[in-house]
């Protein structure tokens, strides 16, 4: 399979990069998986992940309320900024809405109530090297100036791999960061398929997309689980996403036999 998934993923233009990991029996299969890539919607799995931190220590409730302001609404993820005016939500809505709708008015406000030196000395206190949170979503201007979010692929295998076992946090905070993922609403990457396979499938997964940029990761919840990592940069995104889909249903009918 290895060899196969590479031959597959070699012609492809671009930087991309790819991790599986057989959460049964820890093989893994990785392609560039160590090679930083800039991160579009992933990077909301951080802000989540420290988000749960300071819940964890108590020092703000799931249930706090926010106010969103017209001025902190940006394009174009999402359902906060066609909303009503002053519409106010939890914390837990924020989350959610981030995540399974990928929206980014609602990242930002997280990610100005957590703070970037919170969210980054997170990442790097988990022992992630190559993350780091640079920008807020839709930040055209830092973006022209070449400032970007980074990801790996194989870093993200181990944040998954993390709120599988339930070490990411707390048991009670993988389990439900894992809940919120399963809800994901953006299904047309590894999910494609595996859908018409079996619609009560668990998945829990988050996408990225950009100008030339496409990812999905998540864990495929099978008879025997495991993670997969698409991340694409500068690429053919149809192609990739295309991709992504056919790898991810052969992973699941080679370890479902």
């Amino acid at each position: 399979m290895q060899i196969e998934i590479i031959k597959r993923l070699e012609p492809l233009p671009g930087k991309i990069s790819f991790y599986f990991e057989n959460l049964d029996t820890g093989e893994s299969i990785g392609y560039r998986e160590h090679e930083t890539m800039m991160a579009a919607s992933v990077i909301k799995l951080f802000v989540m992940v420290s988000v749960f931190e300071g819940v964890e220590r108590n020092s703000f409730p799931l249930d706090k309320m926010f106010e969103i302001k017209r001025e902190e609404c940006v394009p174009s993820c999402g359902a906060l900024t066609y909303l009503h005016e002053q519409i106010q939500v939890t914390l837990m809505d924020l989350v959610t809405l981030m995540i399974i709708f990928s929206d980014n008015t609602a990242t930002n406000v997280l990610i100005d109530f957590i703070g970037f030196d919170v969210i980054n000395r997170t990442i790097v206190e988990l022992g992630f090297e190559r993350t780091v949170l640079n920008r807020k979503m839709f930040d055209l201007v830092s973006s022209k100036l070449g400032i970007q979010n980074y990801i790996t692929a194989g870093e993200i295998g181990k944040l998954l791999k993390m709120m599988f076992e339930g070490t990411l946090v707390s048991r009670r905070a993988s389990d439900t960061m894992l809940s919120i993922m399963k809800n994901q609403q953006l299904a047309g990457k590894i999910p494609f398929y595996l859908k018409a396979v079996s619609e009560r499938l668990e998945i829990a997964h988050k996408t990225g997309e950009d100008i030339g940029i496409s990812h999905d990761v998540g864990i495929i919840y099978g008879k025997v689980p495991f993670i997969v990592c698409f991340c694409g940069n500068e690429t053919d995104t149809p192609r990739l996403e295309r991709l992504m889909a056919d790898i991810s249903l052969e992973l699941y009918q080679v370890l479902n036999k």
